[in-house]
């Protein structure tokens, strides 16, 4: 399997010892983490990246790049004719998810509007038991990462997604 090697991109002159201003350098802005949670949603390939963060190609392309400067993605061939690649985490990219994990969780609480369902429940494959909005199973007790969670997508949400598809199909 072929493996880039990326460094991570050279902090800026007014670089700082706080850890979240260095995060923000990397992840802090609304297309990035649309890039990274498709990712975390099992998508590879640029058009479907594209398709569900809505981002133009070039943004995309550019969120791409610096994932993978900053070492939160790699690229890996999947076709050689055409010279196609996927979009895969890293460990470093795995090892964001809790911020994802959280960010889900608070925009289920306080970013919806009245009635809405939730659009992605989490179910603990180990019980088989959803976690809600927790990291801890509160059927077993035990604690969560991405790895012993299965997302369920709403049906309202599918919908939304598959208009995306069915969009970008028209287009194309």
């Amino acid at each position: 399997m072929e493996r880039n090697v990326v460094t991570q991109r050279p902090a800026d002159a007014s670089s700082t010892l706080c850890p979240v201003s260095r995060s923000v350098e990397q992840v802090g802005d609304k297309w990035t983490l649309l890039v990274l949670r498709e990712l975390y949603m099992g998508a590879t390939r640029f058009e479907d990246i594209q398709i569900q963060t809505q981002a133009t190609p070039q943004m995309l392309t550019t969120r791409l790049k610096a994932l993978e400067a900053d070492g939160l993605v790699e690229r890996r061939p999947y076709s050689d004719k055409p010279r196609r690649h996927g979009y895969h985490l890293t460990a470093k990219g795995q090892a964001f998810y809790p911020v994802i994990y959280a960010l889900r969780a608070w925009g289920e609480r306080w970013c919806k509007g009245e009635g809405e369902a939730v659009a992605v429940r989490m179910v603990h494959r180990a019980c088989g038991h959803d976690v809600g909005l927790a990291s801890i199973c509160p059927h077993c007790g035990a604690p969560v990462t991405r790895d012993d969670l299965e997302a369920h997508v709403s049906e309202e949400f599918a919908h939304e997604r598959a208009a995306r598809r069915e969009a970008f199909k028209r287009k194309g």
